[in-house]
């Protein structure tokens, strides 16, 4: 049975001529799991907009969207909230109440429904995610990951006929986002919902999906199977910018000459390599970068919690940042990584332990000392940076500060924008814009403001793989100017290819800060998925790139 219908459907945001979306004509299957993938801006959130008419944005907008045969205009409010559920990308945007119980009763209790049918609905939905233990816990004390099933849950309570996420596990550790997505297969396969999903991270995902829907320029440029997807991506190879987004195995056999079928996750990457590859060459030597310089960042056991009455966030933890070099902070939701980059950026203090930035106590510095020149934060949250109407006012009140002549500045804002390819969106509203595209505006205005200590608070949300690859290439000229980036991550593999070291948190500390590599050799879950499906053939490889050389190296043998 067709649940969605879109014929001809083209959009484009108030006041803006380009096409958000164009041309586009899809047809989405009852009980199917459909995973809508592309480049960053290309328009994948607001197709799925589309599909919800309360959160449709306000625009120019042509073409059809049938839900079940009756256009989606027509259908009753009612109708659309319990049968169609939306997941919104940030949890905390969704979550409205302040205790776990009364969220997952809140849209129920919308409806009118009875008490007795409320309270069996919740207790059985808690169950079913196993969330009873958070039943009576604040919304506010939730992890990322706990606040994001705790969404789905509260939309799952609805029994809504079809669900719609958009990148859901992009604020989510490697752990909770196997959880969340393990969540949606039991939806999938239990209950039968419908699943539509947008989603940048495809290492895990894609073994669960229906249909993959591929998007480029703002229009669909394939709609298949996994299997033919993956296919033809590889078929492509590097052409298209779209294959950095496949899992790793996808991206390994589309550089190797075979004629068996494209492996799509780790566990047929593995025997793929073992039916198809030698490894008479079991390593590739790569010296590790040695940094000598001095100490920049000091913090001394330093504890913090947010209230009196509160457990500590973090607890006697000692870490040293030498200058120039860039370290990865990984760990868990909730462990407390963004706490760690807001003291360092003085947004809020230690009630124990000292901080030292550049060898000076981080209280002594006065006004915008610590800031001009010296240290910037990008937080997690990149609209927390705008304020203005369009995308170049933005720019130009970072570079006002400098009293620079107007060609001068327009000179420093585009040589930023081009290396960020952000130049055609000067004329934006800010909260118009793609995820992807928000974050590279926010990292353009802290680059301008000429840092010499770059804090990153998941820098690589919203970004798919070609723009993470230029991303990786910004660090690294950033490292040969010797200027000194912490950046706190989610993402495993962006995190292999720009650290020199990386430092796990966990119950409030350091618990081990090593190389790169490793670290990443001796890691079973917090590793890269290149590592995975090599090291029972190869030692020390972590990226794509390392696979694909050692694989070719054999090859010439």
């Amino acid at each position: 049975m067709e649940l969605f219908k879109i014929e001809n459907l083209s959009f484009s945001y108030a006041n803006q001529k380009n096409m958000a979306i164009r041309d586009i004509n899809l047809s989405i299957e009852k009980g199917s799991f459909n995973v809508i993938c592309g480049t960053t801006g290309c328009g994948k959130t607001t197709l799925l907009k589309m599909l919800k008419k309360e959160i449709r944005p306000y625009g120019v907008l042509n073409g059809k969207v049938c839900y079940k045969g009756i256009p989606l205009d027509k259908i009753e409010k009612s109708t659309s909230t319990r049968e169609i559920g939306f997941v919104f990308q940030n949890p905390d945007n969704q979550i409205v109440s302040d205790k776990v119980w009364n969220e997952l009763a809140f849209g129920l209790e919308n409806l009118g429904l009875p008490t007795p049918i409320i309270r069996r609905r919740v207790a059985e939905m808690a169950s079913f995610f196993d969330i009873e233990y958070l039943f009576k816990r604040d919304t506010s004390t939730l992890s990322g990951g706990e606040k994001q099933i705790l969404n789905l849950a509260s939309i799952m309570v609805l029994e809504p006929e079809v669900l719609l996420l958009d990148e859901p596990t992009s604020q989510l550790d490697p752990i909770s986002t196997t959880n969340f997505i393990q969540s949606l297969k039991k939806i999938n396969e239990d209950l039968g919902t419908t699943i539509i999903i947008v989603e940048h991270r495809l290492e895990e995902i894609l073994s669960l999906a229906d249909r993959v829907i591929l998007m480029d320029d703002s229009t669909i440029i394939s709609n298949d199977t996994v299997l033919g997807t993956c296919q033809k991506m590889s078929e492509i190879r590097l052409k298209s910018t779209s294959l950095f987004n496949f899992p790793a195995s996808v991206q390994i056999y589309s550089a190797i000459k075979s004629t068996d079928k494209c492996p799509i996750n780790v566990k047929e990457g593995k025997i793929f390599l073992e039916n198809n590859c030698r490894n008479k060459i079991k390593e590739i030597s790569k010296e590790e970068e040695t940094i000598l310089a001095e100490t920049i960042i000091s913090l001394k056991d330093i504890s913090f919690r947010y209230g009196k009455n509160h457990q500590d966030i973090l607890n006697d933890l000692n870490l040293e940042v030498k200058k120039g070099e860039v370290l990865a902070i990984v760990g868990g939701n909730g462990t407390g990584k963004t706490t760690l980059l807001n003291l360092l950026a003085a947004n809020i203090k230690p009630y124990q332990g000292k901080i030292r930035i550049n060898g000076k106590n981080i209280d002594s510095y006065k006004k915008n000392e610590l800031y001009i020149n010296n240290l910037v934060l990008l937080p997690q949250n990149p609209d927390d940076l705008f304020v203005y109407e369009t995308v170049l006012e933005e720019l130009e009140e970072v570079v006002k500060i400098y009293g620079i002549t107007k060609e001068e500045s327009q000179k420093r804002i585009d040589d930023v924008s081009k290396e960020l390819e952000i130049t055609n969106l000067y004329k934006n509203h800010p909260f118009d814009l793609s995820g992807g595209e928000k974050q590279k505006i926010a990292l353009a205005k802290i680059l301008l403001l000429n840092p010499q200590i770059v804090l990153l608070d998941e820098p690589t949300k919203g970004l798919d793989g070609y723009l993470k690859i230029k991303l990786a290439k910004i660090i690294k000229k950033l490292k040969e100017k010797a200027i000194t980036i912490i950046l706190v991550t989610h993402d495993i593999e962006f995190s292999a290819l720009v650290s020199d070291e990386c430092a796990l948190l966990f119950d409030g500390n350091i618990i081990c800060k090593s190389s790169r590599n490793d670290f990443f050799n001796k890691n079973s879950f917090y590793t890269t998925a290149a590592n995975r499906i090599t090291r029972d053939m190869y030692n020390g490889i972590i990226t794509i790139d390392d696979a694909i050389e050692i694989i070719k190296a054999n090859e010439k043998l």
